[in-house]
């Protein structure tokens, strides 16, 4: 069985759970958080996620573990049979990971913290943002799902990159980046009802708790140096 590592407050975690549970294939979670020496184990960034395979093997970083467990388990696909298409799927993953995702993860302390980002960092935020927008305008179809009529591994990865926009956006940006992409809004409310989508979301509330706790154990660790 698959053993998935990292926590439930983790939007990467929540991608490959999503994907795990959406293919039906069975797995079992470890806790474990970054800043842990035995997370390195598994994960030789000390990243969330990893998994551990049926073969023992462990593997990080979400995008290949999303192509990892396609390929092993290819049952109920999560990606289009053409090589283009599936190209395409990954291309739209991509741009929402390097200019949604990871822009907006430079403000996501001041988000947990509950205090103001500085105003160049918000600046270079939104410039990325301002990059990716048009670009997922572009490429992104919602006809119904993100890619196209068939629901993929791009309408699970965006979902839970959104997550981090939208709590950066409202909280720092005074910004709701979503609205700028006409169609999104309405795909994501589509994607928050699945029972996947709710099941995880409780999960993740009900692990809050505990993560705020080991962040601010982060945090004076960091400031007693």
């Amino acid at each position: 069985m698959i053993t998935l590592h990292g926590f439930a407050s983790s939007n990467y975690y929540n991608i490959i759970k999503h994907a795990l549970l959406y293919k039906e294939i069975p797995f079992q979670e470890n806790l474990i958080f970054t800043g842990n020496d035995e997370l390195l184990a598994v994960s030789p960034m000390g990243k969330v996620p990893a998994i551990t395979t049926d073969e023992g093997v462990s593997l990080s970083e979400s995008s290949v573990i999303c192509d990892y467990i396609e390929e092993a388990y290819p049952a109920i696909p999560l990606y289009p049979e053409s090589p283009t298409e599936r190209a395409a799927v990954r291309q739209i993953m991509k741009i929402a990971e390097l200019y949604f995702e990871l822009p907006s993860r430079r403000l996501i302390s001041y988000v947990f913290s509950g205090t103001d980002a500085p105003d160049a960092l918000k600046q270079e935020v939104r410039q990325v943002l301002a990059r990716g927008i048009p670009a997922l305008n572009r490429l992104c179809q919602f006809s119904p799902w993100i890619a196209g009529k068939e629901f993929t591994m791009a309408d699970i990865y965006m979902h839970y990159v959104n997550a981090i926009v939208q709590a950066v956006g409202s909280t720092q940006l005074d910004w709701d980046v979503l609205a700028e992409i006409p169609g999104m809004k309405e795909w994501s409310k589509a994607m928050r009802q699945s029972d996947i989508a709710q099941k995880i979301e409780a999960d993740r509330a009900a692990s809050m708790p505990e993560f705020m706790t080991h962040v601010k154990a982060q945090i004076q660790a960091a400031q007693s140096k």
